[in-house]
């Protein structure tokens, strides 16, 4: 089988978010799958087939971390689109048949690709006890982001509280399905974003996610209300960190960035 790696949501190597891509015949078990995502150990990692033709989608789609199949992935499905259309694979838009619906991906003159995911729904709970503590802030609301995203998702006081954050991961994992995402108002939006977040996700067996394409259909209609407007840019502040341009479509969401192919090799085993 072949195996890229790919850096999604960046247009440079080495930064945004990583993901292992494989197409494939067909799908193995499950739990060759799951051994070669923690094979691969990138926060997730893509499997896809071809569809036949006729039908509502053109490709397949799985995605898997390295401890888990999830239900939606954002920047592993930019990656498997950029390898499809960067090798030739698929042409014009290519449909997903996922765990979370039919899935478009858009390619555009300029390299980036837009993905049509469903607008998370956002239910206001209240802020769950110990999870300051665990966070390492105080958060200003909480809401829950609904079963495709499954996080909980905290609005902090600024922007310098979420770089600053240094969370007890084994703690976060109480609060939520997945895990938390932090966020805050830009400081500055002349630097080219409208706010920040931060994304941890123990439950999956992911730390803190370099850059979260499924977190920001939460985010974009989170920012939207309050910003007055809605077509945003996030930025991701993690360590590789990544910007993610959000266009709120009702229950839709439109996500668009880069990506690059850093790694093209052979599984052998």
């Amino acid at each position: 089988m072949r195996i890229r790696i790919v850096d999604a949501f960046t247009d440079r190597p080495f930064a945004g978010n990583p993901a292992g891509v494989l197409l494939l015949d067909a799908f193995p078990d499950d739990g060759r799958l799951q051994r070669v995502a923690l094979e691969v150990n990138h926060a997730e990692t893509a499997f896809a087939h071809r569809l036949p033709e006729g039908g509502a989608a053109d490709w397949a789609l799985r995605w898997f971390t390295p401890a888990a199949e999830v239900a939606m992935c954002g920047h592993a499905t930019l990656a498997t689109a950029h390898v499809l259309h960067t090798t030739g694979a698929h042409e014009g838009p290519v449909r997903f048949a996922t765990r979370s619906g039919v899935l478009v991906a858009t390619p555009h003159e300029d390299g980036s690709i837009t993905l049509d995911f469903p607008t998370a729904p956002l239910t206001p709970v209240d802020v769950p006890d110990g999870v300051a503590e665990a966070l390492g802030a105080a958060p200003r609301t909480a809401l829950d982001t609904g079963p495709n995203v499954g996080d909980l998702l905290l609005e902090l006081a600024d922007e310098k509280t979420v770089l600053a954050l240094s969370p007890d991961h084994k703690a976060l994992a109480a609060y939520s399905e997945r895990g938390v995402i932090a966020t805050a108002r830009a400081e500055d939006p002349g630097r080219g974003y409208d706010f920040v977040s931060r994304c941890f996700f123990p439950n999956v067996g992911i730390d803190e996610d370099p850059v979260t394409g499924s977190a920001h259909t939460a985010l974009a209609p989170f920012w939207s209300e309050r910003l007055g407007r809605t077509r945003l840019t996030g930025l991701q502040a993690s360590p590789r960190s990544g910007r993610v341009r959000t266009e709120l479509r009702g229950d839709r969401t439109l996500l668009t960035g880069h990506a690059v192919t850093v790694i093209d090799g052979e599984l052998l085993a």
